[in-house]
């Protein structure tokens, strides 16, 4: 597979409501998850965790893009076993009345005829692409206002008020396997990609969202600038985003590589 270079940039925050924050990241090139966890502490944390650390360990293990499929699968399957059997031990010793468990976000490059994402799905984090100054969710929320959305019984602006809009209907960790969503992308049609967690697109709106990926050069500011808005708007919950841009793909003209190359070598110290 020709050689893709990747820039990103990350960061969580636990909110400024929640005492623990059960959401966690992984940015490992070409590997990169958003989980979001729950339970409560010892319980969402870990299983957020858990996510983290076997995705780092496909990462470290010798990921094969021409094997991405398979070995996202895999490694989701291991999720599932490690987070149902911690969370069955949780409820047998008495130390909690429900299962641990955790939403999950990954974008992975695949040879598929060629660089690809393959972007993965379960619960209601999110990956967003930003393309030609276009904001698009690529995920769906699995979610019991979705299903109501779909099901036209509400409508999107009243999903972002609904008393259930925090339930989700998919997730690792649960008493039975969920199926994930797989989305396949080109890198051409994804110049930036966004993966997170609710505590970042259940705060801000998408147009707010589009403005601050237009705006920020540097997939780090930009991470740092979605979580400082969401913390703005009362960061009610955890806050992750990564934000992750695809260097040499991108069709937009007025996407400057040499520029956002520039711009991280000053932060990193390279440059005066």
């Amino acid at each position: 597979m020709k050689q893709v270079e990747l820039h990103h940039g990350a960061r969580t925050d636990v909110g400024l409501v929640r005492e623990v924050n059960e959401d966690a990241f992984l940015a490992a090139p070409p590997v990169f998850v958003v989980a979001d966890g729950m339970g409560g502490h010892d319980g969402g944390d870990v299983a957020s965790r858990i996510v983290v650390e076997e995705f780092q360990r496909l990462a470290d293990a010798g990921y094969d893009p021409a094997h991405g499929g398979d070995q996202a699968a895999a490694t989701l399957a291991e999720c599932q076993r490690r987070i149902s059997d911690y969370g069955a031990e949780r409820v047998a010793s008495g130390r909690a009345r429900a299962h641990a468990g955790t939403t999950v976000v990954a974008a992975l490059l695949v040879d598929d005829g060629g660089p690809q994402w393959l972007l993965v799905n379960l619960g209601d984090s999110r990956v967003y692409r930003f393309s030609a100054q276009r904001l698009e969710q690529v995920s769906v929320d699995h979610s019991v206002v979705q299903e109501l959305v779909d099901a036209g019984t509400i409508t999107s602006e009243d999903a972002a008020h609904h008393p259930e809009r925090h339930v989700i209907t998919r997730a690792l960790g649960g008493p039975e396997p969920a199926q994930p969503d797989y989305f396949l992308l080109p890198l051409a049609s994804a110049e930036r990609l966004l993966l997170c967690s609710d505590g970042i697109s259940g705060m801000i709106r998408d147009d707010e969202i589009a403005a601050v990926l237009a705006t920020a050069d540097d997939p780090r500011d930009a991470a740092d600038e979605l979580v400082e808005r969401a913390l703005a708007a009362g960061g009610r919950d955890n806050a992750t985003a990564v934000v992750i841009d695809v260097v040499g793909w991108a069709d937009a003209a007025d996407y400057d590589s040499d520029r956002q190359r520039l711009s991280l070598e000053q932060k990193l110290g390279a440059l005066p």
